[in-house]
């Protein structure tokens, strides 16, 4: 599903990059089933992560604004013998026991997934123009006279989320779901994952409740929702999956990607962007804290990271806080 890191425009996340919900435009423009870049024009690239095998370019498709994001796929254990069987090598250098080469895999072997926006807004554009980082230290006082305003000042549409939880999206996708109006949520694998390896699984539990913005709404009265999401969320994913909690990271984002409450599932030895401590908040954190001191998100000081040109931060600049 699923996250620069400042995550306003929508969804998940992401991470390997986050890509979120407005990233994912699912409900905007039509386009070709078939290959909706065939007419891309590039124009710029706007990132290239070397590490992480992808790279983020804005272009044209008959003249709408248009961001493509190429991800080389994860190697799979699963086909790593027909991959070195049947792909072509081209030596490059040999010396002693050491050689390289250049292999020229099968097709269906050299798989690179690409995420397509468009029409895209000057939102998208932005948010994978490389930028200068800050971290913010968000006091709960700052949260109610600065951040809260700013949100609710914004346009955050989560109307995609409301799309899931009333199945009138993705339906297919949800892995299991608790319809309890208060405890309940959807669990299902976040557009990062594809699902065809375990050791970048990646799942968001999405509440049904619409009254929970982030973190900082949480009290000791939703201790019931958070540990039916965590008991839950993890006996599926053993049942579905095989992976034990001991091999699970699951946490909430600080600022979120998008206001709707939800909790990040990941494996413990992906390494993914946002799992860092200036961003993530491991859940079982989260529900100890609650039952020390039921505003404890409400009063306590939060980091978070935010681009150059995010709106957030000319807030903090202007109240001078930065």
């Amino acid at each position: 599903m699923a996250e620069s890191e400042n995550g306003k425009d929508g969804r998940s996340a992401a991470k390997r990059p986050k890509i979120d919900a407005e990233d994912e435009n699912r409900n905007a423009g039509e386009q070709s089933a078939d290959n909706p870049v065939a007419d891309f024009q590039l124009t710029r690239i706007l990132r290239d992560s070397p590490r992480e095998k992808s790279i983020f370019i804005h272009g044209k498709v008959k003249d709408q604004d248009a961001v493509v994001i190429l991800e080389k796929s994860p190697f799979r254990q699963d086909s790593l013998s027909e991959l070195l069987k049947t792909s072509q090598l081209k030596l490059e250098m040999q010396n002693d026991v050491y050689s390289t080469y250049q292999l020229h895999a099968p097709p269906q072997l050299n798989e690179i997934k690409t995420t397509v926006m468009c029409p895209a807004t000057e939102k998208h554009i932005k948010k994978y123009l490389h930028q200068e980082v800050f971290l913010l230290e968000e006091s709960g006082e700052d949260y109610r006279n600065l951040t809260l305003p700013y949100i609710s000042s914004q346009s955050f549409s989560v109307q995609w989320v409301y799309n899931i939880l009333e199945k009138k999206a993705e339906a297919d996708r949800v892995v299991f779901e608790d319809p309890d109006p208060d405890a309940g949520f959807v669990l299902l694998p976040d557009f990062k994952w594809d699902q065809k390896q375990l050791q970048d699984l990646y799942l968001i539990a999405i509440v049904h409740r619409r009254d929970i913005k982030s973190l900082r709404d949480l009290t000791a009265e939703h201790l019931t929702l958070l540990t039916n999401i965590r008991s839950k969320g993890e006996d599926t994913i053993q049942k579905k999956y095989g992976v034990p909690p001991s091999k699970l990271r699951v946490y909430f984002h600080y600022q979120p990607s998008y206001y709707h409450l939800h909790v990040h599932f990941t494996a413990v030895e992906y390494n993914v962007p946002g799992c860092g401590v200036e961003r993530a908040h491991l859940l079982s954190d989260v529900i100890q804290n609650l039952q020390l001191d039921s505003s404890y998100y409400h009063n306590r000081s939060l980091s978070f990271p935010l681009r150059a040109d995010d709106g957030l931060l000319q807030r903090f600049r202007e109240a001078g806080k930065i």
